[in-house]
This record gives C-alpha cells, sequence and structure tokens, in this order.
C-alpha cells in the first residue's frame, strides 16, 4: 500500500503517488474475477449473484506488478509506487466519484466479454468515460472460451496467442475486431495494444482471461507504462500537505462504531488530525481517532483484520474511525484541516458537494440511493429517460418519503425508486396504506427500466379504461334482402366495412357531408348469437331503434357510429396508436367528410 512510515517521504514534498484503476464494465464480463486474479483474493465467492455491490480499493505495489507482469515490467523503468485499483459497483459509483471535479480514478480498465461485445452497462460506462474524459484500455475477457483454446497460465498474451491453431487465432480475431468495430461506433480509435503508437489517440485493447491469468501481464504493463508516460506530472503530490479524498463507504466496525472508508488522492492524514467530511444535512468536522489499514494486497471490503497505523500518504485506500460520522455519505469529499482556516476548508467541500447537487421539480417520483455517487448516477438515468424527480437522497426508504411520495398529483409519480438501498418496515406498511410504489434494485438501468415498465402498464390501463369509454369510429353497410324487421327496432343484415360495431351507440347516415341521426344502435346478433361488439369484416344483424326501414334507411346504404367531437379528438391525437389499422381508416374518413363542412371539427 502506500507510505505509511512516512519518515522517509514526508520529506518529498512532490513525491508520485499510485495511479488510481477504476474496472468497469458489463455485469457478468468479469471485473471482480479479474481483479480477484490480480490480487489474489477470491471476493467474488462471496458476493451475491457474484456482482460486486460494493467499492473496495486494493494497493498492488510496484514490486508486486513486477513480479506478475515478469519481464514485460522492469521495476527499474519507473518512479511510481505502483497501482491503486478501485473496485466499483457499478460504473455509475465511479463516475461520481469525484477528485476535485475530475473523475476520482485516473485511468480505467473496460472489462468486455470477447463473446458478448458491447452490453447496455458496457454502453453507459463508455459514456462515463467520455463525460470524465478518463483515458482507459480494454480487456477483452475470456479468450480462453474460445472453442479448441489451448491455455499457458498466467502468460503474456501474445506468445500464447502465436502458439494457438490458425483457427483458433481468426475465430479470436474476429470476436476482438468486432469489439474495435463497437469502439469506433463510439467515437474510438482501438486497436490491439501492441499495435498502438500514441495511447492518447488510440484505446488499445488486450485480450486476457481472468481465469487462467492469460494477458494479465499485458495488462499490468500497459497501465503501468501509460500512467508513467502520460500522467507522471498528475501524480506529482504534496506530501506535506493536508490529506485530501472520497469516501468510499460508510459503516459500523465493532470497536469503533461507525467508520469510513475512503480513497486518498493527495497528501497526508494523521492520527489526530481534524477532518471536514460531506455529511446528510452539513459538512461534519471531527478528529481522527485511528486509521486502520488492511494488509497489502488484501481488499477494504473483505479484510477485517485492521493494522493501526499513524498516518497514511496518497494514494490509499483506508478506513478511518472518528465520532459523529453517522451522517458520512458516501461519495462525499473528505479533507484534513491542517494549518487552514476551518471555515474555508468547510466551504470548499459544500462547494464539492453543490456539484453534485440533483436537480428537482415540483412534481415527479422520490430517489434513493446508497451514495452520493450511485444518487448522481440514478439522476443522469433519470434524466436521460426524461423522468422528473421531487427529491433526491443518500439513505434507506423512510416513511417521510412516502408521505413525499404519496402528495404527487400524477398516478405514476407517487412511486419511490431505490438504488442499492432497504425499506424500512414502518415505510412499506406506510407506502400500503397511502397506495405508494416503491422499486428497489442494485442495477441502475434495470430500476429504471422496471419504472418505465410500470408508467407504461399504468398509462395502457388507462387507455384501455378510456376507450372502453368512448364511441369508437365503424362504418358499415345494410346488405340487400337482409331486412328482418323493418321497424321498432328496425332489424337488419350488415357488413362492417371498417372499424368496430359497439351496442348502445348512435347512428347516423351522411347526406352530402352533413351526419344525420337515424337511431340507436341496440342489440347485435352473430350467428343467431346476441354479441356486445363485432369487427371489421364480419357480417352481423343489427337492431336500431329509430328508423323504419324503406324510409329513413334503405337496403345498400352506408351507415357509421356517432362520433361525437370530443371523442373524436381524443382518438386522433392520443389514441391513434392504439386502435387497430381499420378503425383509424374509419376515423379519417369520418373526419374527413366532417372538416369538409367545419375544418376546424375535432381540433
Amino acid at each position: 500500500m502506500s507510505n505509511t512510515d512516512t519518515s522517509d517521504t514526508d520529506t518529498q514534498a512532490g513525491a508520485l503517488r499510485t495511479p488510481i484503476v477504476a474496472v468497469l464494465g458489463h455485469v457478468d464480463h468479469g471485473k471482480t474475477s479479474l481483479l480477484d486474479k490480480i490480487r489474489g483474493s477470491a471476493v467474488i465467492e462471496g458476493e451475491a449473484g457474484a456482482i460486486t455491490q460494493h467499492i473496495g480499493a486494493t494497493a498492488v505495489p510496484l514490486d508486486v506488478v513486477s513480479q506478475m507482469a515478469g519481464e514485460l515490467v522492469d521495476p527499474d523503468d519507473f518512479d511510481l509506487p505502483g497501482l491503486l485499483f478501485i473496485d466499483t459497483p457499478g460504473h455509475h459509483s465511479f463516475a461520481t466519484l469525484r477528485s476535485r471535479g475530475g473523475a476520482l480514478a485516473d485511468i480505467a480498465v473496460l472489462v468486455v466479454d470477447v463473446n458478448d461485445g458491447f452490453q447496455p452497462q458496457t454502453l453507459e460506462a463508455i459514456n462515463i468515460l467520455k463525460n470524465t474524459q478518463t483515458p482507459f484500455i480494454v480487456a477483452a475477457n475470456k479468450v480462453d472460451t474460445v472453442p479448441g483454446w489451448n491455455p499457458t497460465e498466467d502468460s503474456p498474451i501474445k506468445p500464447t496467442y502465436e502458439a494457438q491453431s490458425d483457427r483458433v487465432r481468426g475465430d479470436l480475431d474476429d470476436r476482438l475486431y468486432s469489439i474495435i468495430g463497437e469502439l469506433s461506433d463510439e467515437g474510438f480509435s482501438a486497436d490491439m495494444y501492441w499495435r498502438v503508437q500514441d495511447f492518447q489517440k488510440n484505446v488499445g485493447v488486450v485480450p486476457v482471461s481472468a481465469l487462467t491469468g492469460e494477458g494479465i501481464p499485458d495488462l499490468l504493463a500497459v497501465m503501468m507504462g501509460l500512467s508513467q508516460r502520460y500522467m507522471k506530472e498528475e501524480m506529482e503530490i504534496d506530501v506535506d500537505g493536508p490529506g485530501v479524498g472520497t469516501v468510499l463507504e460508510v459503516k459500523e466496525e465493532r470497536g469503533f462504531g461507525t467508520t469510513i472508508d475512503i480513497v486518498l488522492y493527495d497528501g497526508t492524514v494523521r492520527e489526530d488530525d481534524t477532518i471536514v467530511v460531506g455529511g446528510e444535512n452539513e459538512p461534519i468536522v471531527t478528529d481522527v481517532r485511528a486509521l486502520l489499514q488492511p494488509r497489502p494486497l488484501a481488499e477494504i471490503r473483505t479484510e477485517s483484520r485492521f493494522e493501526r497505523v499513524d498516518s497514511v500518504t496518497a494514494a490509499a485506500g483506508i478506513k478511518i474511525a472518528a465520532p459523529d460520522l453517522d451522517e458520512a455519505m458516501a461519495g462525499a469529499p473528505i479533507r484534513v484541516v491542517g494549518d487552514r482556516d476551518l471555515d474555508d476548508v468547510i466551504a470548499e467541500v459544500q462547494a464539492e458537494l453543490a456539484d453534485v447537487a440533483v436537480d428537482t421539480t415540483d412534481e415527479g417520483v422520490v430517489v434513493k440511493a446508497d451514495t452520493l455517487g450511485s444518487l448522481e448516477a440514478m439522476a443522469d438515468a433519470l434524466e436521460d429517460a426524461e423522468i422528473p424527480i421531487v427529491r433526491a437522497e443518500v439513505g434507506d426508504v423512510a416513511p417521510r418519503d412516502v408521505s413525499v411520495a404519496s402528495t404527487a398529483d400524477e398516478d405514476v409519480h407517487r412511486t419511490i425508486l431505490g438504488f442499492s438501498v432497504d425499506v424500512l418496515s414502518d415505510a412499506e406498511d406506510r407506502a400500503e396504506i397511502d397506495d405508494v410504489r416503491i422499486f428497489t434494485d442494485d442495477v441502475i438501468y434495470q430500476l429504471v427500466e422496471e419504472y418505465e415498465e410500470f408508467v407504461e402498464e399504468r398509462k395502457q390501463s388507462q387507455q384501455d379504461t378510456v376507450l372502453e369509454n368512448i364511441a369508437r369510429p365503424c362504418r358499415f353497410q345494410i346488405l340487400k334482402d337482409h331486412t328482418f324487421r323493418q321497424n321498432n327496432p328496425a332489424v337488419v343484415g350488415v357488413e362492417i366495412l371498417s372499424g368496430t360495431l359497439k351496442k348502445n351507440q348512435n347512428v347516423v347516415k351522411f347526406e352530402g357531408n352533413e351526419p344525420v341521426r337515424v337511431g340507436t344502435l341496440k342489440g347485435i346478433q352473430e350467428q343467431g348469437e346476441d354479441v356486445d361488439e363485432a369487427r371489421a369484416g364480419n357480417r352481423v344483424s343489427v337492431a336500431i331503434d329509430g328508423p323504419t326501414v324503406g324510409r329513413q334507411i334503405e337496403e345498400g346504404d352506408e351507415l357509421w357510429i356517432e362520433l361525437p367531437e370530443k371523442h373524436a379528438k381524443i382518438l386522433e391525437q392520443e389514441l391513434k396508436e392504439e386502435i387497430p389499422m381499420d378503425e383509424r381508416e374509419a376515423l379519417s374518413f369520418y373526419l374527413e367528410k366532417q372538416r369538409k363542412r367545419d375544418p376546424f371539427w375535432g381540433k
């Protein structure tokens, strides 16, 4: 990990820190397996559904990188102390883990399954990398699954690739160039990493297997090379300066109370330092009681055996125990006050928190998320889907959230969307009483999709109700020799030319462009059976109350169901897509006739 014995480094203001690496990718494409291979742990086995849900940080010192990469990394060529991996639960948390307005990560690894190519979360991750302008490389994972692949454990990729048969190499090439094509579609010029001359202009693709370790040496070598060549200036930190970092997670730790896991990206933090941490209501000012560091190559989330250290220098993942951290927020900034004015530091933290404030409207859904990062990511996803937000907060779903949701004017806004949070039992009871829907999920795009499906279902059911209650367009013709009764009511055989014929509707006959009401359709019989409605193309007998055959109506007449102007307007403007094509045709004819008489009819 980074220097904890600060005797050597404290004197070197301007030392180089460890580059911070984020690993992103679609669910199941192997993010955690890849990290596990690198850090030799097995976090994945303890994870629900093998998806990493929370963020941890793992430091891999230069000598370990060199051992794993073999001849590809000569430690004498590097000034950087190693690599610090952040394991993101989803790219969204990474997106909003900031360091002074930029992304917290200096470099990213985008993991793509060679069999699946780009998936929804891959594209979301790509957009975030674009927005934050974070340099990245692509780990084209699962090369070992290409049929006929002959593995060489932990080997650099080129020799193991060249040792494969022509058929296997050709098969893999097709898959890799498909990924390169997908990157091109997203505006990135990419190629196999060994062909890339300038990593600032082109994205390097590294074929790897998290299972066999093939290609891992190359991945580490490219990351070290990229960081050393292009980021050396950015890695310069003031070792003596007050520590600056980002909170990854807030959690209870036995014997210490509420603690925060942080990534420190500048300066030093020491026991007894006064720190300012972003809180749910206002910045928290407190003093560091203990700095707890996992063993090197262990991972914050899973390691319970900590060693206490006096100080830690960037870049590092570290756990801080301090009083009053209950309202600290994941994703929020943390600053050591040092010899600066406390009010200035509080103002800095407030300014950074203001950057991630979510835009809310008077009407919309309530959003809850586990971290500040996820909250902003949820807000971004909802904005893309044009879903308004009335309130957005970090924390579990509580009764007061239900109260806010229950005041919504629109039915579909009486909802709460919770990302990676629990629903308190009293909130659940309250939601049932107040008819508020709560959706929770651990994958943002799935949560948005669930809500959109719910809105669609509600909309459909409302439309179905409207369709049930409004007149439907229908054009029908009285058949020759099919008068069964002349009047009281007239009973005739008809053919439905277009639309839907329903009972209890008024019937009109156009004289020129003037609709003249002739009666009310009281009954429909199809093959001797009473029915409520009949569709275009059918022949049925109908009972029409009011007219007499031979006077108001004749065999061969074309008749219409009368459409009230308001109904015609709703059908044309709101429900046109919901009605069958022949019904639309009947509607168009009806409107055309009416508008010859009055151009603004039904508009």
